[in-house]
């Protein structure tokens, strides 16, 4: 559904990045519907103090970090503990871009349509910080792909993309997996699969 909500658009020159594990089979879609390459970006989420799942920022792959310093206030997050936080989420970044992609190099984004995809958007810091990252290598456009995100947060990220694309935005929205009826972590080695197919030229028919 969210591919032909994405190749309705008339995009061209595209590329698209997911954010791994959960956006890259979703990717994957919008990328076999579109003939446009996958790739991955990688951003980590910076978890409040004893709440890891609660985010107060992230990190990008090009080591930037995006601190929601009233969230962070709010938490109780030291100065202290996001330097912490930061080098940690960096070095989680390089380990799993290198885990996913090995030695190759990463794709030119510059005058590019980049398609950022994920399952799901919650309180959106690290797509936020993903989107920051893309914009730093000089796209043409930026749009931003998910099936599900609270409408608030959608409200927050229009700014930040040309176009953002949501199927459901419910409110009393809880967490992401509520809305799939299989929400099963993925592993590494399915990202990994996935990514070497698409650069081995593997194409499915459009859905």
């Amino acid at each position: 559904m969210l591919a032909k909500e994405v190749g309705a658009l008339g995009l061209d020159d595209v590329i698209v990045l997911a954010i791994p594990r959960g956006g890259v089979p979703v990717g994957d879609e919008i990328a076999s519907r579109l003939g446009a390459p996958l790739d991955i970006i990688v951003a980590r989420k910076i978890g409040a103090p004893g709440y890891p799942e609660y985010a107060i920022g992230a990190v990008s792959q090009d080591g930037e970090p995006l601190i929601d310093l009233p969230a962070a206030d709010a938490v109780g997050a030291t100065r202290d503990y996001l330097e912490q936080e930061v080098a940690l989420k960096a070095q989680e970044v390089k380990e799993r871009m290198r885990a996913y992609r090995g030695d190759v190099p990463y794709p030119n984004l510059e005058g590019k349509t980049v398609v950022l995809v994920d399952d799901g958007i919650a309180t959106g810091s690290t797509v936020r910080a993903a989107i920051r990252s893309i914009r730093r290598r000089s796209p043409r456009l930026v749009v931003l792909a998910t099936p599900v995100a609270p409408p608030d947060t959608v409200r927050e990220l229009s700014p930040e993309a040309d176009k953002v694309v949501c199927l459901s935005q419910p409110e009393g929205f809880g967490a992401v997996g509520e809305f799939y009826a299989d929400f099963a972590q993925l592993k590494d080695s399915d990202v990994v699969e996935i990514l070497q197919k698409r650069r081995q030229g593997s194409r499915r028919p459009p859905l």
